[in-house]
């Protein structure tokens, strides 16, 4: 099965927690707050795996976790680092991030790629001594790992690709030109997803060259099945437009011609701009005498202005010519596409700079939340008197409650943050 179009969930390792300890020896006076930091939590991590041409691996697993930090421990020592997380993809892969289809990174290069980090360690109480605070008992959470929908979409790395109708006669050149083994069969749809074969032009010199299955009429709007799998010619730097010449089922290569550059223009102006060379194929099969053929001729060569070779991939004749001038304009052509990393868009902020403040008063109780007060009531030890000094400074000097007296709230109220309760003194 073939799989070039998948959403998965990934998530970083959340950091671990610092500890509270104390330094207890004997004979060792004043030992003060010995508590170690929490460990990173691990990445996640993209890297291309040479060997592989499809998504099939996320058919049945979508979700991609990294290992948490461990704890800090006593004695100061710094808990384990997570383990980073790697997702191995086929080269050409483009990774968008799920919700607003920004490109988050082209990989077409062999650099590992960290899409995520992992949230760092919490502070042990030992950060915390003052000389007016000599014993902490309180310490800090590890942070949140950062966490996303990403869609991944894969995009073949082929220098020149073969566009045409079903049954024209693609996978025969494929096949003749490189040590590809494509399917192939008398009747259309033969090829059901997309082949890649190398060609060899001598001196260590040659092109990629990808078979993509036969477009129809309508192709652009999700028919037949060349829409799925026109993303894999994006990136080609020529386009070998394959017609089949010999008239035995009828068709007109005038019109082929038009319909499949109509498909082409409603996917992609861009992918429509790029130069073409037309293979008129199966001319051994032939029933069109030459005199039928110079209106064809024409069409390409004086209107579309496109060179033109007359060729039998099952005889080979006129192929190597074909592949020859191929590589001759490859030469001549930009690099392949890689498709630059969208900025991610700055997020919202308030006027002020402060962070987000909402309070809600619910049957004479004043409910507080924004994202930042959870990190904040993780981290303190309400059993502690100089933990609870700490928390209503930072209430105070953070807005929390002026919100809360803007609202209504006076001395005695009940407020609630995130299952916090405690009554409000201004």
């Amino acid at each position: 099965m073939f799989i070039d179009n998948v959403t998965i969930h990934i998530k970083a390792g959340d950091g671990g927690n610092g500890c509270v300890a104390f330094h207890r020896e004997k004979y060792v006076a004043e030992g003060g707050p010995s508590g170690g930091d929490g460990g990173t939590g691990g990445n996640i991590v993209f890297k291309i795996d040479e060997g592989t041409n499809t998504l099939l691996t996320f058919r049945y697993k979508r979700k991609f976790i990294a290992e948490n930090g461990g704890d800090g421990g006593t004695e100061k020592f710094h808990g384990k680092n997570g383990e980073d997380t790697v997702i191995l993809v086929p080269p050409g892969t483009v990774i968008k991030d799920a919700e607003t289809g920004r490109i988050i990174k082209d990989m077409s290069d062999c650099e590992p790629y960290t899409i995520l980090k992992g949230g760092r360690g919490g502070w042990g109480n030992r950060h915390f001594a003052t000389p007016t605070r000599q014993i902490p008992r309180f310490a800090k959470p590890g942070l949140k790992g950062e966490e996303k929908d990403v869609t991944l979409e894969l995009k073949m790395l082929a220098d020149v690709g073969l566009v045409g109708f079903p049954n024209v006669g693609k996978s025969s050149l494929l096949s003749v030109v490189s040590s590809a083994k494509p399917k192939i069969a008398n009747y259309h749809f033969t090829t059901l997803q997309p082949q890649l074969g190398v060609v060899k032009t001598g001196e260590g010199k040659g092109f990629v060259l990808a078979d993509i299955p036969g477009l129809i009429e309508g192709a652009a709007e999700g028919a037949g099945l060349g829409h799925d799998f026109l993303r894999h010619v994006d990136r080609c730097r020529l386009l070998i437009h394959v017609i089949d010449i010999s008239g035995t089922e009828g068709r007109d290569p005038i019109d082929d011609i038009k319909k499949i550059n109509s498909e082409l223009e409603r996917y992609s102006p861009e992918l429509a701009s790029r130069p073409q060379i037309f293979a008129a194929n199966k001319i051994d099969a032939t029933v069109l005498e030459l005199a039928d053929l110079s209106d064809f001729e024409a069409y390409v060569k004086d209107e579309l202005g496109c060179e033109l070779f007359y060729i039998s991939a099952a005889t080979r004749e006129g192929v190597d010519e074909l592949m020859w001038r191929t590589a001759e304009m490859l030469e001549d052509l930009p690099p392949l596409t890689i498709y630059e990393s969208e900025a991610e868009p700055m997020p919202e902020v308030s006027d002020d700079g402060e962070r987000e403040i909402i309070v809600r008063n619910v049957n004479g109780v004043y409910y507080v939340e924004g994202e930042w007060l959870m990190q904040l009531i993780d981290s303190v030890n309400f059993g502690d008197r100089e933990s609870i000094a700490f928390f209503q400074r930072i209430l105070k000097s953070s807005g929390v409650i002026d919100a809360l007296t803007a609202k209504g709230c006076e001395d005695g109220d009940t407020v609630n943050i995130y299952d916090v309760e405690f009554d409000f003194i201004g």
